[in-house]
C-alpha cells in the first residue's frame, strides 16, 4: 500500500519544483516591472512593500496551484503559469490606472497604497484561478 501511495512522488517532485521556480522567476520579473523597486524598499524596511509585493506574490500563487490542479501536463502547467503571471502585470497596470502615482506613494511608505496593490492583485489572482477550469 505505502508504494502505491508514494508512486506519484515523481510527479509531484516534479510540479513542486516547477512551481517554486516559476514563483522566483515570477518574483524577479515583476521586480522589474514595477516602476517601484520591491526587493530594495523591502531592504530598507519600507512597509508599504511588503503587502504590494506578497499580494502580487499570493495572487500568483493563487492560479499556479489552479493550473496545476488543472493542467494535463508539466509543459500545460508552465504555459498556465506564464497566463497567470500575465494577469498579474496586468493587475499592476490596472492599479496605475486607477491610482497613478501608485508606485510613488508605496516608495514613500503609504502603506494604503502598498495594501491596494496588494488587495488588487489578489483580486485578479482569484478571477484567474477561479478562471482556469476544465
Amino acid at each position: 500500500m505505502l508504494v502505491s501511495s508514494i508512486s506519484g512522488l515523481p510527479a509531484f517532485g516534479a510540479y513542486f519544483a516547477t512551481a517554486l521556480v516559476m514563483v522566483g522567476v515570477f518574483g524577479a520579473f515583476y521586480a522589474l516591472v514595477t516602476q517601484h523597486r520591491e526587493y530594495r524598499l523591502l531592504r530598507e524596511g519600507c512597509a508599504a512593500a511588503v503587502p504590494a509585493f506578497l499580494g502580487a506574490l499570493v495572487g500568483y500563487a493563487i492560479p499556479l496551484s489552479a493550473a496545476m490542479r488543472w493542467s494535463v501536463s508539466l509543459g500545460d502547467f508552465v504555459v498556465w503559469a506564464m497566463i497567470a503571471a500575465a494577469v498579474q502585470v496586468l493587475a499592476y497596470g490596472a492599479t496605475r490606472l486607477l491610482v497613478p502615482d501608485i508606485s510613488k506613494r508605496i516608495t514613500a511608505n503609504d502603506i494604503s497604497a502598498g495594501a491596494l496593490l496588494g488587495g488588487i492583485a489578489l483580486v485578479f489572482g482569484l478571477i484567474n484561478a477561479a478562471s482556469m477550469t476544465p
